[in-house]
């Protein structure tokens, strides 16, 4: 039987080298490798600004923190998304506002994103479901009608682009997550980038307490003052270290992944008994983070009996996401949401099968899960 993992980070002997390189030197946090590394990602996005962070959710919440956005203040939020889009607008007291997803891709249904918007509405959240564009002129059309900021949720979205633009450059700030089975990983760590000079250089200051001097601006070792309330949100040497070489190796990441969804995305939509998330098409280019398939009511019932023959066969799977955040119990308890709120949400959490493409796999992989696929929906 073959093991087919759904995600896994593929670290070679120069990550290595690059640790034992940090680690045989004097400086573990505050150095050259965190710089270089925000340095690379400009380049390979195309941002002006980026600041290395602990975590994406670090810097989700620093830019509703560097706003001001607390309590009475609303924040609309993609209800088909990771908690962690909703927990950081909860971290600073404000409201998070559902917004049901739409059936084409997943991401928010910007057709109902209006009726949401009241006059404690300060910003926008948006997230590229699993990879795939936002319209972001119709977001920004409505972020410019009722003067809101507009923060994109990049944490599957390395290498999406919508007209040529990276994802994250689009609104005011983009956030991505190098957990270990994302596009590139830094084992845990995330980037925030803009194209704002003063507020990139607000986030690289309270992600380290507020203090007024980084150790290369101080004329005497440890002294420095705090004006402002920060967090320790950085990113250390190691991490840096990994994600410079990790960048290096995206493009070749990316190849594979688009090669492996192609080819799977080509075989499954000849399927009836599953639908597919469309695709790449126009403006709009996909990171490629896996693929989604779409269970028919005959089988909903049956997902999970699928999912372990899956699993069985050796084949990874996954879920994005096991239920809508306004259904997780925090959400539910504390708002009020039913059991048949964001009817599109719901579907595709309790009616979709995630599977892999990532770089660790190939086209004979392809192959293998199209023949488990097919089995298993065939035989049950």
């Amino acid at each position: 039987m073959r093991t087919l993992p759904f995600g896994r980070p593929i670290i070679s002997e120069r990550e290595k080298q690059a640790v034992m390189e940090v680690l045989d030197g004097p400086v573990l946090v505050h150095g050259p490798r965190a710089n270089a590394f925000e340095n690379d990602f400009c380049t390979f996005t195309g941002a002006e600004y980026a600041v290395s962070l602990s975590s994406c959710t670090a810097g989700l919440h620093l830019f509703y923190f560097d706003l001001g956005i607390g309590k009475g203040d609303e924040v609309i939020v993609p209800a088909q998304t990771h908690n962690a889009t909703a927990h950081a607008v909860e971290f600073t007291s404000a409201k998070p506002v559902f917004v049901d997803a739409e059936m084409k891709t997943g991401n928010i249904d910007i057709d109902q994103l209006e009726t949401c918007i009241t006059e404690n509405t300060r910003a926008l959240s948006v997230v590229h479901f699993l990879g795939m564009p936002v319209d972001m002129d119709r977001i920004n059309a409505l972020a410019k009608k009722y003067d809101l900021f507009v923060l994109e949720d990049c944490a599957l979205a390395l290498g999406a682009y919508y007209k040529g633009t990276h994802a994250g450059l689009l609104g005011d700030a983009g956030c991505f997550s190098f957990y270990p089975v994302k596009h590139m990983t830094t084992a845990e760590g995330g980037m925030l980038i803009t194209t704002n000079k003063d507020l990139a250089g607000r986030i690289s200051r309270k992600k380290a307490f507020g203090v007024d001097k980084d150790h290369s601006k101080r004329k005497v070792p440890g002294t420095y003052d705090v004006d402002m309330l920060g967090y320790n949100y950085r990113m250390n040497e190691i991490q840096a270290a990994i994600g410079s070489i990790q960048l290096e190796r995206m493009p070749g990441f990316l190849e594979k992944r688009k090669k492996n969804y192609s080819y799977l995305e080509k075989e499954l939509s000849k399927i009836d008994e599953i639908k597919l998330f469309q695709s790449s098409y126009g403006d709009f280019k996909s990171s490629y983070y896996c693929l989604c398939v779409l269970l028919t009511p005959s089988l909903i019932n049956k997902r999970f009996e699928i999912i372990q023959m899956l699993n069985q066969k050796g084949v990874g799977t996954s879920v994005y996401y096991p239920r809508p955040v306004p259904h997780l119990t925090y959400y539910k308890d504390k708002y009020g949401y039913t059991d048949d709120s964001f009817p599109n949400a719901s579907a595709i959490s309790y009616g979709s099968i995630a599977l892999p493409v990532g770089p660790h796999l190939d086209i004979k992989d392809m192959k293998y899960i199209i023949e488990q696929i097919k089995e298993a929906i065939f035989s049950i």
